[in-house]
C-alpha cells in the first residue's frame, strides 16, 4: 500500500528538451538537495519543525479518540468552526472516506455517526442557514483556533455561544462546545479555562496548514468514523522515505526538485493539481493553501526582495476535461499538472448494454465507470504528452486512511524541500497577517486605531471608478 511518483511526464525524452527535464539537470540538484536536506533533519532534530512528530504522538491520538467516542454517543450532529488550516485538512480528509451523501443519510445507515458540518466561512446567509438546520440540544461545537484571534472563527464562536447559552444556560452549554487550541495562551485558551470548555491542544510550532495530522484534522475525522490509527500509520512509512538522502530515493524531495525547477528554468509559475477521484478533490484544496501560503514569499531568508512562488490551481478529473483541459493542452506552456490517481476504486459500477444500432453509444456497454475513468486519466496524460505539456502523478493503489495518511505527510514534506530550495521560510504568512490587521482596525480593535487611519486616508485618496447597471 505505497504511494508512487511518477515522473516520466515531466522528462525530456517525453516532451522534448524545450519543456521538459534532463537527468543531468535534477542530478546538478543534488547538492542544493543536500544542503536542504541536512538542514532540515538538523531543525527537526532540534524541535523547530515539530509538524515531523506529529504521527508519532499516541498521546494525542489517544485523547482524541476518547473525545471522539463521547462526541458520536451524545450528539447528532457535529460543527467544525475554523477557516484555513484548521478546516482544510479535516475537510479533504472527510470528503475521502465519508460516505458521498454522508449529511443526507438516516443515522442508521450512518452507522450511529453523526452529521458533520465545516463552517469555513463566515457568509450570513451561508452561517444562518447552518445554524437553522442542526438541533443546539444534540450538537457539538469544534471550535479550532490556535490564538483564539482568528476573527471569522472566534465570530462564529460568539454567535454559537450565544444561541447556547440562551438555549441551555451558562452550566448547560459547556458540554456542546470543544476548543481546539494551543496548549498554553492565547485568547481560546483563557476562554476555555474561564468557561470550563473541553478543549484539545495544537502543539506550539505547528502552523494551521501542517497541522491535518494534529486534533485539528483528527478530531473531526474520529467522529466522521476514520481510523486515524491508520492515518497516522501512513504518515509514518512516508517519513520513512522522506528521510533518504539519496535524491532519487526521496519522493518529496524528487517531487519538490522538479516543481522547482520547471518553476525557475522553465518558467511554469502555475501548478495544477487534478486529481481523478471525487473523494480526492479536496485533497486539491487542501494543497492550493499549503503551496500558496508557503511558497509564496515577497522576501528571501536572506531579506532580499523576491517576489516567489507558483500559482496553485485545483482541477477535477474528469469533469475539468470538459472546462480546463482546453486551456491545459493548446494555451500557454505556463503549467505543471500533478495528477492523483487511483488504481482500485472502492465501488464497481458497471455500464449497461444497450442502442446496439448507434455505435457512438453501444461501445460504451460492458465496460464499467471505473474503465472509463482509467482510460480517461490515461488519454489526458497522453494528450498532454503529445502536446508537449508537462506533468507528474502521484499514484495511490486504493484510497484508504493508510495510502492518504502517506499522500499528505509527503506533499507538507515537499513543500518544506520547495522552500528551502527557493530559500524562503515555507512558515510564515505576512501578507495574510497584514491584511488581518487591517481588518481588525476597520472593525476597532484596540491596538490597531491607528491602521484604521491609515486605511481611511488611503480611501480618500483613491478616485472612484464605477458604473452601474
Amino acid at each position: 500500500m505505497r504511494i508512487m511518483l511518477d515522473f516520466g511526464g515531466m522528462m525530456a525524452d517525453a516532451v522534448g528538451h524545450r519543456q521538459g527535464l534532463t537527468v543531468k539537470q535534477i542530478n546538478a540538484m543534488s547538492g542544493p538537495f543536500k544542503a536542504v536536506h541536512q538542514d532540515l533533519q538538523q531543525r527537526r532534530r532540534n524541535g523547530d519543525l515539530p509538524f515531523y512528530q506529529l504521527p508519532y504522538d499516541q498521546g494525542a491520538l489517544e485523547r482524541v479518540s476518547k473525545k471522539a467516542r463521547r462526541v458520536i454517543n451524545e450528539c447528532k450532529d457535529f460543527v467544525v468552526l475554523g477557516i484555513g488550516g484548521s478546516a482544510l485538512g479535516a475537510i479533504a480528509l472527510f470528503q475521502a472516506f465519508a460516505h458521498p451523501q454522508h449529511n443526507l443519510l438516516p443515522g442508521t445507515k450512518r452507522k450511529g455517526l453523526p452529521r458533520i458540518f465545516f463552517a469555513d466561512n463566515i457568509d450570513p446567509e451561508g452561517f444562518s442557514a447552518l445554524l437553522n438546520l442542526v438541533d443546539l440540544e444534540k450538537t457539538v461545537f469544534n471550535v479550532i483556533s490556535k490564538s483564539g484571534g482568528t476573527a471569522e472563527t472566534m465570530s462564529q464562536f460568539l454567535i454559537v455561544r450565544d444561541r447556547l447559552m440562551r438555549k441551555l444556560g451558562k452550566r448547560g452549554h459547556r458540554a456542546h462546545i470543544i476548543a481546539t487550541t494551543d496548549p498554553q495562551h492565547g485568547h481560546l485558551r483563557t476562554i476555555a479555562r474561564e468557561q470550563g470548555y473541553e478543549t484539545l491542544s495544537i502543539p506550539p510550532g505547528v502552523g494551521g496548514r501542517f497541522s491535518v495530522l494534529s486534533s485539528v484534522g483528527l478530531l473531526p475525522a474520529a467522529v466522521a468514523g476514520i481510523d486515524i490509527a491508520e492515518l497516522l500509520a501512513g504518515a509514518r512509512s512516508a517519513d520513512r522515505a522522506c528521510k533518504k538522502a539519496n535524491l532519487w530515493k526521496n519522493p518529496a524531495a524528487m517531487n519538490a526538485v522538479l516543481q522547482v525547477l520547471v518553476y525557475t528554468t522553465k518558467k511554469k509559475p502555475i501548478s495544477v493539481m487534478m486529481a481523478y477521484s471525487d473523494t480526492l478533490g479536496d485533497v486539491a484544496d487542501w494543497y492550493r493553501q499549503l503551496w500558496a501560503e508557503s511558497l509564496g514569499k515577497r522576501l528571501n531568508v536572506n531579506g532580499r526582495v523576491v517576489h516567489v512562488g507558483p500559482t496553485p490551481v485545483k482541477a477535477l478529473g474528469v469533469t475539468d476535461q470538459h472546462s480546463q483541459l482546453q486551456l491545459y493542452i493548446e494555451g500557454p506552456f505556463d503549467k505543471v499538472i500533478t495528477f492523483l490517481t487511483v488504481g482500485r476504486f472502492r465501488k464497481t459500477v458497471r455500464i449497461p448494454t444497450g442502442f446496439n444500432h448507434i455505435d457512438g453509444v453501444s461501445y460504451l456497454g460492458g465496460h464499467t465507470l471505473n474503465d472509463l475513468m482509467q482510460a480517461e486519466e490515461q488519454a489526458t496524460e497522453f494528450a498532454l504528452t503529445q502536446a508537449r505539456r508537462i506533468h507528474t502523478a502521484i499514484r495511490l493503489p486504493e484510497i484508504n486512511p493508510f495510502t492518504v495518511g502517506q499522500l499528505l505527510f509527503m506533499l507538507e514534506v515537499q513543500t518544506l524541500y520547495a522552500a528551502g530550495l527557493l530559500e524562503i521560510n515555507p512558515l510564515d504568512q505576512p501578507g495574510v497577517e497584514a491584511g488581518k490587521g487591517l481588518t481588525y482596525s476597520m472593525l476597532g480593535r484596540k491596538g490597531f486605531e491607528e491602521r484604521a487611519r491609515m486605511v481611511s486616508s488611503k480611501h480618500q485618496g483613491i478616485s472612484s471608478y464605477r458604473i452601474m447597471s
